[in-house]
């Protein structure tokens, strides 16, 4: 722990140092039995629902690939930084954080639109008289901050109703508060992540939700690489890309408890196991049929991307002040995953 403690840290700094002088050379090393060595930094820290990038490893698939894949944890603004810089050759963060550092000129590219919809919902007791967004009026709603996401998704939804942050009693509640103050009735409504609704559910709250991607396209988790590694490894992008393709699609399969089970086993090893069946759960009835796949994925293939949401995505975020400049979609997004 100690030594990867050590390399995080190394990371991050010659991330910085390498960003600051704009260099963002892209090297290519071997392991001993003539696989490609690459580096991954995922957002925050190991959980059961990196479950593809997980079985990509234990079942083969990278190697299959002629990959030797190396995780590593970090912030998601850290990850697009040292994906930029050329210190990891992939990044996994929430697609928020890639708008915001593409905004600023940051030199990477979404390489595999792996979630088609971001995590965000407006959750609500069942019995709280909410039923539709318009129900929102005049009720006392919580986010964690004024910054994140989550307060964006719901001023846009309630735009879609005609009411604007006037119309509600806001409360800012911190990650660690939010859930117990809609189940203590603290407040009527929170916007959180999706996979706190079936949670909360399996604990015994009746709760309901409207999702914020109804009303603003969004991405929860994306594989990203910098611009310069693309160009000069077009190869390794597509084998990594594939390799990740073929695990979720194991996973959908009818393979998500094996999934949960041998991520915990491997990366995940101070999980608590008292939430592995709410979480092969959650696995099976949002990332199979929400995240990882859609209707477009059913069209034109898992992590593929649609231009056109992630520019609604991208406009938004600037008319919300999140991002100081516009930029096309087809910018950020890697040739051969748009359709």
């Amino acid at each position: 722990m100690r030594k990867l403690a050590i390399l995080t840290i190394a990371l991050l700094s010659s991330a910085a140092c390498l960003w600051a002088q704009g260099t963002t050379e892209a090297t290519e090393a071997k392991s001993a039995d003539g696989l490609t060595k690459v580096s991954i930094q995922l957002d925050g820290g190991a959980t059961p629902y990196y479950a593809p990038l997980y079985v990509a490893q234990q079942k083969g698939y990278f190697k299959e690939a002629g990959l030797d894949v190396d995780f590593y944890y970090a912030a998601a603004s850290d990850i697009v930084k040292n994906v930029a810089a050329g210190n990891v050759e992939f990044g996994f963060p929430n697609a928020d954080a890639v708008v915001t550092a593409k905004s600023n000129g940051v030199p990477v590219k979404v390489v595999h639109n792996t979630y088609q919809h971001g995590l965000g919902s407006t959750i609500f007791k069942a019995d709280s008289g909410i039923t539709s967004a318009k129900d929102l009026k005049g009720k006392r709603i919580a986010v964690t901050s004024l910054g994140s996401p989550n307060y964006i998704q719901l001023q846009v939804l309630l735009k879609s109703v005609g009411l604007t942050l006037d119309d509600i009693d806001l409360e800012i509640i911190g990650t660690g508060a939010i859930l117990n103050s809609l189940t203590t009735g603290k407040v009527d409504a929170i916007v959180f992540s999706m996979l706190r609704t079936i949670e909360l559910n399996n604990a015994g709250a009746d709760v309901k939700e409207i999702r914020s991607d109804t009303v603003l396209p969004s991405f929860g988790n994306v594989l990203i690489s910098g611009d310069a590694y693309i160009k000069e490894h077009p190869e390794v992008v597509d084998a990594f890309s594939s390799a990740l393709t073929k695990a979720i699609q194991y996973i959908c399969d009818g393979h998500a408890e094996e999934a949960v089970d041998l991520s915990i086993a491997n990366y995940v090893k101070t999980f608590n196991a008292s939430k592995r069946d709410v979480t092969i759960q959650i696995i099976n009835e949002v990332f199979k049929t929400y995240l990882w796949q859609s209707d477009f994925t059913k069209a034109n293939g898992i992590g593929t991307a649609d231009p056109a949401r992630w520019n609604k995505l991208i406009n938004i975020q600037h008319e919300y002040g999140i991002i100081d400049n516009v930029f096309d979609a087809n910018d950020l997004l890697y040739s051969k995953i748009i359709k």
